[in-house]
């Protein structure tokens, strides 16, 4: 059964929007305003971009970066500790072919 959205209240930039959403992601809707109102604010407070659009695609051109930089570094771990593991069963399969030949 799904939830029923409900309406949202966050600000951003000194401007209210209402936005639907279900009561389970309520919390990450809000926090992820106010990460957005922090960023937008932080370009703002620079002075060099004006206008409310321009601020936010500047925001959304930073988060995006963040994020994907973010994965990207994510991915790289995986891959890491992938190989890692894989050493690491290796060794381990050699110790029981070593420790059954001891066995024979």
């Amino acid at each position: 059964m799904s939830e029923q959205n409900t309406a949202v209240q966050v600000k951003i930039l000194d401007k209210e929007y209402q936005v639907n959403c279900p009561p389970s992601d309520q919390e990450a809707l809000i926090k992820s305003a106010r990460y957005l109102d922090e960023n937008m604010r932080k370009i703002k407070g620079r002075g060099n971009i004006h206008g409310a659009e321009k601020i936010a695609v500047m925001a959304a051109l930073n988060i995006t970066h963040d994020m994907l930089r973010k994965n990207r570094m994510i991915n790289e771990s995986r891959q890491e500790t992938s190989l890692q593991v894989k050493s690491i069963e290796e060794k381990i399969d050699l110790a029981l072919a070593s420790s059954r030949q001891l066995e024979i």
